[in-house]
């Protein structure tokens, strides 16, 4: 997939603040200080388009880009916070939650871990609820070049490990490195796969009645009746 335009479009506190449902939107969401921000610029192709910050905590609204007029990426506040913000924790993780369980145009959740650390009991959680909750997502392991390969794989085999009771099939997962430029090309083949299911459904989808021969845009919840079945693992 090729980025040719990658747009800032709103921040938004909560799901009603959200933009129009007509693109499909591919949401990360990771820990605090799992290198999300840097991730997102890698997979843009622009250094600036998420605010990076050592301060861990940083994103705390739900943050919108448009990429190539056609899907949008979203940067959701992570679900660990700086000391300071703890008052305004229990606020975004419900705007999060109301987003991931309600947003009818989400087509994939990138669930973002930090490869250098052993299973945390926090990222093991949100696991468990975005499977308990229906919500399709992928698995992507960061910063693979902070430690040796023997750690992040041994870190790797032993998260996988505690979630595998939860499902049938293990949900796809991917290594990254922002600084190394890796991973880039395999999670956007698979949101280009994705775009390219629905692109599918919607060519199958009856003429709108109100604009002869134009194909009508497929709604909100069109698109994720849509999702790939692969995406979904449980």
């Amino acid at each position: 997939m090729h980025i040719s335009s990658a747009i800032f479009d709103c921040s938004a506190p909560d799901l009603a603040a959200c933009p129009d449902e007509l693109l499909p939107e591919f949401a990360f969401i990771g820990r605090s200080n799992v290198g999300k921000s840097s991730l997102l610029n890698l997979l843009a192709g622009q250094d600036g388009l998420a605010r990076t910050s050592p301060t861990p905590g940083f994103t705390k609204l739900i943050n919108i880009f448009t990429i190539n007029q056609t899907w949008r990426l979203v940067d959701l506040p992570g679900y660990g916070f700086a000391e300071g913000a703890k008052k305004d924790s229990a606020r975004f993780n419900q705007a999060v939650a109301h987003y991931l369980k309600h947003r009818p145009n989400l087509c994939l959740v990138f669930a973002l871990i930090d490869s250098g650390l052993e299973p945390q009991a926090m990222d093991v959680d949100f696991i468990e609820w975005l499977a308990r909750n229906a919500v399709p997502f992928v698995l992507v392991f960061t910063k693979t070049d902070k430690e040796k390969p023997a750690i992040v794989e041994a870190n790797i085999a032993a998260f996988t490990a505690r979630i595998a009771g939860w499902f049938e099939q293990l949900p796809a997962s991917f290594k990254c490195s922002a600084t190394l430029a890796q991973g880039r090309q395999e999670l956007l083949g698979v949101i280009e796969e994705a775009l390219t299911a629905i692109q599918a459904e919607a060519a199958q989808t009856p003429v709108a009645e109100d604009s002869p021969g134009s194909p009508r845009k497929p709604s909100g919840r069109e698109i994720r009746k849509s999702r790939p079945d692969l995406l979904r693992p449980w």
